[in-house]
């Protein structure tokens, strides 16, 4: 009997625990989810508190929206290269600083200094975006006062008459983000590879040396393999930064939240939040954010099964 009580006792204690995260939960992250989807088709402005039921309206009109296009568009290249291109250089790094280097006395060891490497690849994950913005404000700058341009004038490579304007040419500024984004993420993921590669018994590279295999057969024969999981997870969640930019576009480039120029840097952030807080279309900017959670999910759903394999023990 005294069991049973105490059982029913431990039942309510774990219970009273997990209510109450997830009450605050369905509140504060569910519930609002659940009201976007139903502003979304209403015409609701976001100060009146009356709207009307639009149905499909809104969704109908993002269809022939060619600003949202633009800025899906704009999402989807940053969703290929800013995944791809910190993976790749996060994965190099990370297997330089623990397997690059030539075996020594210790075995399987990374290149000389990689503690000080480690440190310094990861010095931009601690800077917020707002400083980043500024940060690279300054190295984008179209005067000779910017940093790259004073680089290029003094390598005679740009005329000190006509800097390039990096944020301002519609066919560089999507690309001078994309590096800022990858210069900013590179660290975080070269610490998360570089964890996972720790835990790999060092016997696996020795064998590996012992066979004649050089650095990049180790890389893609041996490390890649084993640390396919962490990839995968590391692709879904760059997909999901690369689905938003918002503060990097908004704070570096043109334009009411940015998007310029001529909406060359639009992303689908910034248009919904013009047309919330400037056009007061909030329904349609509703209907925006249902579209980029859809796709969002869409997307890491397609990730996870693209990169599904089978797992290595080791």
């Amino acid at each position: 009997m005294s069991q049973v009580v105490r059982g029913r006792g431990r039942t309510g204690f774990i219970a009273g625990f997990l209510l109450a995260p997830l009450a605050l939960y369905l509140t504060f992250v569910i519930w609002p989810y659940v009201q976007t989807f139903g502003y979304s088709f209403t015409n609701w402005t976001g100060q009146s508190p009356t709207f009307d039921f639009v149905g499909m309206d809104n969704y109908s009109a993002l269809m022939k929206d060619e600003v949202f296009r633009g800025a899906l568009w704009n999402n989807l290249l940053l969703l290929v290269f800013v995944p791809v291109v910190t993976i790749l250089l996060a994965l190099f790094f990370a297997f330089m600083v623990n397997a690059g280097g030539r075996g020594g006395a210790d075995g399987v060891q990374g290149v000389a200094g990689s503690r000080f490497y480690k440190v310094v690849y990861f010095f931009p994950q601690v800077l917020s975006l707002a400083i980043l913005a500024v940060l690279f404000g300054a190295v984008y700058r179209t005067d000779e006062g910017g940093l790259l341009n004073g680089v290029l004038i003094r390598l005679g490579i740009v005329d000190r008459m006509h800097p390039i304007e990096w944020l301002n040419e519609p066919r560089l500024v999507l690309w001078c983000l994309l590096l800022v984004v990858v210069w900013h993420g590179v660290g975080f993921y070269l610490v998360l590879f570089s964890a996972a590669m720790q835990s790999v018994p060092k016997d696996i590279y020795e064998a590996a040396l012992l066979d004649g295999a050089g650095r990049a057969q180790t890389f893609f024969r041996v490390t890649l393999p084993l640390l396919w999981d962490s990839v995968q997870t590391s692709a879904v969640y760059l997909g999901i930064a690369a689905m938003d930019m918002f503060v990097l576009v908004s704070t570096m480039t043109s334009g009411q939240f940015g998007g310029g120029p001529d909406h060359h840097s639009e992303v689908m952030a910034t248009v919904l939040m013009r047309n919330f807080l400037y056009f007061g279309k909030s329904g349609y900017a509703c209907a925006m954010g249902v579209v980029m959670l859809v796709l969002t999910m869409i997307l890491s759903v397609i990730t996870l099964r693209a990169t599904r394999r089978e797992r290595i023990e080791f």
